[in-house]
């Protein structure tokens, strides 16, 4: 089914930095292999006049989701710091929006909802509808799409534009189940390009 972007869609970029990718602190096992197809959907969305977002891991150093301070994950993303940098090949429009997450050292923040004004600032921009791409499915590309859905927002996730951690072998399926349990629709990128 092709699909048509509009300036009532928005893409959300969830976290390609460079720590989720390999080599990074944290990385998403091949979460570099989707930032050709990013950029391919991210210039159609900026030809459509399509809202984009990019959402990013913006630690304190003493963030309690560290396994320093007690919590699950090695440090990463530090601010200011090169992991904590966009991938150097992702492609960064001037018409983006760039959305800091999880920068309160005493909260968790999977979510580019969580903590941030992402959702006013989606609906101050007239955004009924939205793609979500990134990293990691099993995390903060669920934990996006289900805040997204909580708001009423229309919500596609694009499988083939997202990569999980998958702690567990299932999952990134388990998340994407969860996600089109919840309301979201599970597209391709070709929907989207051809």
């Amino acid at each position: 089914m092709k699909m048509e972007l509009s300036s009532a869609d928005g893409i959300i970029v969830v976290d390609i930095q460079r720590d989720f990718c390999p080599g990074g602190a944290l990385p998403v096992p091949e979460g570099d292999d989707i930032v050709p197809l990013v950029n391919e959907l991210l210039h159609k969305a900026e030809k459509s006049g399509c809202f984009i977002v990019y959402t990013r891991d913006w630690h304190p150093q003493n963030h309690m989701s560290f396994k320093t301070f007690g919590g699950t994950w090695p440090e990463h993303c530090v601010q200011w710091t090169a992991g904590a940098e966009f991938h150097p090949s992702l492609y960064l429009s001037d018409k983006g929006v760039i959305i800091s997450k999880g920068t309160n050292p005493e909260f968790e923040a999977y979510s580019g909802f969580q903590g941030t004004d992402l959702d006013a600032t989606l609906k101050a921009n007239g955004v009924h509808r939205l793609f979500i791409v990134g990293l990691a499915t099993d995390y903060c590309v669920k934990e996006t799409a289900l805040d997204s859905l909580q708001r009423g927002y229309d919500t596609y996730v694009v499988k083939d534009a997202v990569r999980g951690v998958n702690v567990h072998p299932n999952d990134s399926e388990n998340a994407l189940n969860e996600m089109e349990q919840n309301g979201a629709k599970i597209i391709f990128s070709k929907e989207l390009l051809y």
